[in-house]
């Protein structure tokens, strides 16, 4: 039967590593988390003057430095002051150098949002007309190249490890106590404990370099760990490591002195270390929820301790779960996992899974906000794989409590045959040895008691005879026993040696034969199997869910860029283009204004104004307007306005096709013989 179970036990594993590859390689880089829902000009726009200054507004709040948001001229030079200002945390502001030529210019940011994932971008806006510009704005991200893949490794062990730690330490406590001294259990949780330190002390390395150049020379660079540690992240994984100091402490007595104390010491210990393990698992969870999703955003004082919750009862459920598997496939033969602790396991998944499904709900309702940010987000759609997968792991588990209850049920019963079959045995080989013994002293009685003429002397002879056969059995067991001893010890021949330790490994192969045929056993592992792999892509998909930016302000940002996309920079969302002109007669200067409300495709409504270089209104014999888009052979289009006043003229309901960028053109005549034709160029969305 155990080579029948060998082949699908690896296929299975297979499957689902490569399942969880998958996963991970589509993972990418970490989403932003906070999003740039505005900014002054705003991306696309084309301004008369250039700003006195650049500013940016988040969904949430950020840190920037000195170097986090730059502004380049067309040919990548900065023209920023290069000190941001800050309004409220969501808002920062960079001022321009005065006197900037027209042209298009690039503005750049890269800051951290308050839930600890770098954020980067970049947009343009054009001065006067758009321009070529040397500036590449495509690729712009933060939290990539080998840095950024490995700060991820990094927060998948440290998840991994957290489980496990947890998980494995509330199985042996909760539900097997016998397991403290198991080996394979020993291992299991203490590897938990070394990869969640390892991930955290290489977190805390890389985290400068992660959410600043990404270099890795700038991993070893001391300065850049010193700010930090100054940072809420870096709070957060250095208390992290103190808590895991005082977790050392806990695996040290529970895989120590706890194995070793009697039962009435046991009670009061086991009492110690629930709370002292409860208070450091509580701990470590909040070092995640205090820097990460939980800490910002809409109601951050409960989503921090549900949070807590909830990733305490996933470490519950899928670290119990792993650590039931590796008793079950890895234990040894003579220190099985009874029913009764698989029974107490399985009370205690249910709870977690409960706590899971309470916590998961208000995260959901709190990171989505919409039914529809389910489908419209990546954040809804790994959350829907999540859900999924707990729905099929509950499935299976479904399985394995039935397995439980028949294995809890079998068990008794298979104890009491044993039993049974002891005492039979027992009580058959005594009544062979008193019948043998019995005719051996008859016969050595009746031979010595031949001719005696008294029948008290037959029967004193044969008590006699039979004590000292019973002497002589016992005697022959201790010399039988001491010879064992002397074999297995130093002073015995190799080859008793040789024969113990092999009746031995014949025995625990038995005893593995026997536990391995049992098939409520062979049940349970199997269920418990298809359990922890699927347990292994949720962690996987739930740690990529961290990385994401939550829907709810993925949904924001985007319904901030449809508003501003395509708009120039008015709030209103008009476009106002001021064009000098000079037909070269007397009279034959001034400025025209164009204004194109609301500067969309469809119906718009132009306004035009006629002035003289003082600022007075003026008219003049004739005004057309024309508007081309070069780039799709589009018009020229004549608009003819209606004069309405002194110096100004209106058209309503210009019809604009396509977004683009449009060529205004403005054909002013001031006398019969005198006209000239001016333009520039706006994005029209």
């Amino acid at each position: 039967m155990t080579q029948t179970i060998a082949p699908r036990v690896r296929t299975l594993v297979l499957l689902l590593l490569a399942a969880a590859c998958a996963l991970l390689a589509g993972a990418g880089p970490a989403s932003a988390h906070a999003a740039l829902t505005g900014s002054d000009p705003r991306e696309g726009a084309v301004v008369d003057k250039a700003p006195a200054q650049v500013s940016l507004t988040f969904s949430e709040s950020v840190s920037m430095d000195d170097d986090s948001l730059r502004v380049l001229d067309p040919k990548g030079k900065r023209v920023d002051d290069g000190k941001p200002s800050g309004t409220g945390g969501t808002t920062y502001s960079v001022k321009l150098h005065a006197g900037l030529p027209d042209g298009t210019y690039t503005v750049t940011y890269q800051v951290v949002s308050a839930d600890s994932h770098p954020v980067s971008g970049a947009y343009t806006f054009s001065v006067g007309a758009p321009s070529e510009t040397s500036v590449t704005v495509s690729g712009q991200g933060a939290g990539g190249g080998f840095v950024g893949g490995l700060y991820g490794v990094g927060r998948y062990v440290s998840y991994a490890g957290f489980a496990v730690l947890v998980g494995g330490a509330a199985f042996v406590l909760a539900c097997w106590p016998r397991g403290s001294g198991v080996r394979v259990v020993q291992r299991f949780v203490v590897s938990g404990w070394l990869s969640l330190t390892a991930a955290t002390l290489l977190l805390l390395l890389l985290r400068g370099s992660y959410t600043g150049s990404g270099k890795v020379a700038d991993v070893f660079d001391l300065g850049l760990l010193g700010e930090v540690l100054q940072t809420k992240a870096g709070a957060a994984l250095v208390s992290r490591l103190l808590l895991l100091a005082a977790a050392a402490l806990f695996i040290a007595v529970l895989f120590g002195a706890y194995d070793k104390r009697k039962d009435e010491e046991k009670r009061d210990l086991t009492f110690g270390l629930a709370v002292g393990g409860s208070v450091v698992a509580v701990g470590l969870a909040a070092t995640w929820a205090m820097s990460e999703h939980a800490s910002v955003g809409l109601q951050a004082g409960l989503a921090m301790p549900v949070d807590v919750v909830h990733l305490i009862a996933v470490a519950t459920w899928l670290g119990g779960l792993t650590a039931l598997l590796v008793a079950l496939y890895r234990g040894p033969a003579d220190t099985p996992v009874p029913g009764l602790a698989v029974s107490r396991f399985s009370r205690v998944a249910f709870s977690s899974v409960i706590a899971l499904v309470v916590t998961g709900t208000y995260q959901s309702w709190r990171q989505l906000g919409s039914w529809t940010a389910f489908t419209d987000t990546r954040y809804g759609q790994l959350l829907l794989v999540k859900i999924g997968l707990v729905a099929v792991l509950v499935g299976v588990a479904y399985f394995s409590r039935r397995w439980t209850a028949q294995l809890a049920a079998a068990t008794p019963v298979a104890g009491a045959s044993a039993a049974r079959r002891a005492e039979k045995g027992a009580g058959k080989a005594s009544t062979k040895a008193g019948t043998k013994a019995s005719s051996k002293t008859s016969g050595n009685a009746s031979t010595k008691a031949s001719g005696h003429p008294s029948a008290n002397a037959s029967t004193k002879a044969a008590s006699k005879a039979s004590g000292n056969a019973g002497t002589e059995a016992s005697g022959n067991a201790k010399v039988a026993e001491k010879a064992s001893g002397t074999a297995k010890g130093t002073g015995g021949s190799p080859r008793a040696a040789q024969l113990a330790r092999q009746r031995a490994a014949v025995d625990a192969a038995r005893q593995k034969r026997q536990r391995d045929a049992d098939p409520n056993r062979f049940g349970l592992r199997r269920s418990v199997l298809a359990e922890a792999g699927i347990a292994v892509v949720l962690l996987v998909v739930t740690t990529v869910l961290t990385q994401t930016e939550p829907g709810r302000t993925e949904e924001e940002a985007k319904a901030a860029g449809t508003s501003s996309v395509g708009n120039s920079a008015p709030a209103t969302g008009a476009v106002t283009l001021d064009m000098p002109f000079d037909t070269g007669s007397q009279n034959g200067k001034g400025v025209v204004r164009v204004e194109l409300d609301p500067a969309r495709v469809g119906a718009n409504d132009l306004h035009l104004y006629v002035e003289r270089p003082d600022g007075t209104a003026f008219d003049i014999p004739e005004v057309k307007v024309a508007l081309t888009q070069k780039a799709k052979n589009i018009g020229p289009l004549p608009v003819a306005p209606d004069h309405i006043t002194t110096g100004h003229w209106s058209a309503s309901g210009v019809q604009i096709p396509m977004a683009g960028d449009w060529e205004v053109a403005v054909t002013v005549r001031t006398s019969d013989i005198d006209q000239v034709t001016i333009s520039k160029n706006t994005q029209i969305g």
